[in-house]
Formats: structure tokens, sequence, C-alpha cells
């Protein structure tokens, strides 16, 4: 999408997305969800441990069954550059990992993903229907996770 096809009523949305994408990253590392551990080791999100120790307890709303639902469209390396595709699960794979990778599906595609559109996945209309769910989605794992103090806390 291009800089002028983003609707005034949509970048507020669009700021509130990544607003509260980075803080609950932020939060994860805050609640010690980080990849390493190892002193000097970038602090990382740790999105897999989370999910890890949480997927068992952990049941879709009905925002992250709409996110499901929805499946948002990945960008991979294709036969002639640069393509989207469906994301695909194991049948065991957990609703947890399914919503948290689907919310960053989501965030790389809106940061990084196709600038030159025609997938469709930047379709304004689209985007509209995503992000409020994710933004939901996230407010709602804070409180899961039980570091929603952090997640929305002033500094």
């Amino acid at each position: 999408m291009r800089y002028e096809e983003v609707g005034d009523d949509l970048r507020p949305l669009i700021y509130d997305f990544f607003f509260w994408f980075s803080r609950f990253e932020s939060a994860l590392k805050e609640a010690n969800w980080l990849v390493a551990h190892d002193i000097g080791a970038p602090a990382r999100p740790g999105w897999k441990d989370f999910v890890a120790a949480h997927e068992g307890q952990y049941q879709p709303s009905q925002a992250g069954a709409d996110l499901i639902a929805a499946n948002p469209l990945k960008q991979i390396v294709g036969d002639a550059g640069l393509d989207f595709t469906v994301v695909t699960f194991k049948a065991g794979d957990s609703q947890l990992l399914r919503v948290t990778i689907l919310l960053r599906t989501v965030r790389n595609n809106l940061f990084h993903g196709g600038k030159k559109g025609g997938a469709g996945w930047d379709d304004p209309e689209r985007i509209r229907q995503l992000l409020p769910l994710c933004i939901t989605i996230l407010e709602e794992l804070a409180e899961f996770g039980d570091f929603q103090t952090d997640y929305t806390g002033n500094y």
C-alpha cells in the first residue's frame, strides 16, 4: 500500500496496532520471556517459550477464532520473486501457536511485506478487518500471560 492510499481513518488503526504490538513484545521481555537468557545476548521476545508454557491452557476468544479463520497470507520467496502464500499449520499445532504466528504475520506484512501490492493482503478493507482483531488478541494475551501491567503501564 502506498502512503497516499492510507486513508485518514486507517492511520490511527495502523498506529494503534504497531503501538500495542511493540508494547506486547516489550512486556514479554519484561516478564522474562526471552529467546536467550545468556549474559550479553540480544533481548528478543521469546514468543516460542511463551507459547510452549501456555498453549495447554489457551482457548481462543472470538477475536482469536476470527483471526485464525481469516488466515492472513505470509510473504515468501517464489519462483519469480517475492510472493504470498497461505499460512499452514500441522494438525497438532495449538490454538495459541496459530494465533501468535498469525499475529506476527499481520505485523510482518504491514511492516515489511509487499510494498508493490498486488497480492490483496494490503487491501484497506482487509486491514480494517485484521488489525482490530490483532489489537484485541494482544490485550487478551497480555492478561492471559499475567503481564498486563507492563503491557499497559506508563514508563
